[in-house]
């Protein structure tokens, strides 16, 4: 008989989640000496996986691709959970605690298309595919004549749903692709000043839980403090915000040397309005930069981008 496990990571089944959780697992081993096959790498669908019709904004927005496995990490079953960090509620459940962070990959959108080499070349009216409420609004306050159609789907389908001509372009992120070894898919990188990421774009977070001190201990050391600061900075303006998967907002924090410079934006769905704030500040206020740049866009928006 194999010896038991002496940890077991969960995550969700996607390729993409798989690699990452490969990421994290032999990020432990090798800090801490360990078989990477003593770590047990879970896979635990979520309401998000099983959903693909629909869009998250209809089913419940954030949290549908991380509540079975947080459920699965309370109850026990498995003792680290493996997170793509643009997908976590802004608020995590009691008893839980995101302990480390790989090295965040690219943060930047991927334009995608067979037709056109930028967003900017596209055909009027091309129909753009995507579900993502920020991109499709950062899009339309590009592009307001192109023509919207849903595009769910993993990384590889909604490929497949390109090639097939469903939609003229999409956007992916393009830290899945890189993850996957399909950077080359990408027709052009957006840059930052076109369409700010998601909140997180590129960041994968272990989270453990809170008594748990022998492991969260353990996966603490792989911790890249980098890529914690700059989370912690978009995390606090999505947290001011409550933002959902219904809100178009977007932000990314950057590092420049002892300081940290954070840039957030909300949207109204349509692309027509767009609530900025910018904040720069000491590392170690990097959540609370975050929080005041949210409270700007707040008072900004308000009603017009439905928080």
């Amino acid at each position: 008989m194999l010896p038991a496990p002496v940890m077991k990571i969960g995550t969700r089944g996607s390729p993409l989640a798989l690699i990452q959780a490969g990421q994290a697992r032999d990020a432990i081993a090798r800090t801490h000496g360990l078989d990477p096959q003593a770590i047990a790498i879970v896979a635990i669908t979520t309401t998000g996986d099983r959903e693909r019709n629909r869009s998250l904004a209809e089913i419940g927005g954030k949290g549908l691709f991380t509540k079975e496995i947080e459920e699965a990490l309370l109850a026990g079953a498995i003792d680290v959970a493996v997170h793509s960090m643009k997908d976590m509620p802004a608020r995590l459940p009691d008893g839980l605690v995101m302990a480390a962070m790989l090295a965040r990959e690219d943060p930047r959108d991927a334009f995608l298309s067979p037709v056109a080499p930028t967003l900017q070349a596209l055909p009027r009216g091309a129909r753009l595919g995507s579900s993502s409420v920020r991109r499709v609004a950062q899009a339309l306050h590009l592009r307001p004549d192109l023509e919207i159609v849903p595009f769910r789907g993993n990384v590889e389908t909604r490929l497949r749903k390109l090639g097939e001509g469903v939609a003229a372009a999409t956007f992916l992120a393009q830290a899945g692709l890189n993850r996957l070894g399909l950077g080359h898919e990408a027709t052009a990188i957006m840059s930052v000043e076109e369409m700010l990421p998601a909140l997180a774009q590129g960041a994968v977070g272990l989270e453990t839980r809170a008594g748990d001190d022998v492991i969260r201990d353990l996966v603490a050391a792989v911790n890249d403090q980098a890529t914690a600061v700059t989370v912690a900075a978009e995390r606090g303006f999505l947290a001011a915000l409550d933002g959902s998967c219904r809100t178009p907002i977007a932000g990314l924090a950057v590092i420049e040397g002892e300081r940290v410079r954070f840039r957030g934006a909300a949207l109204t769905p349509d692309g027509r309005q767009v609530f900025e704030a910018v904040r720069e500040g000491p590392l170690g206020e990097a959540a609370a930069l975050g929080a005041d740049a949210g409270r700007e866009v707040h008072r900004l928006g308000g009603a017009l981008i439905g928080v």
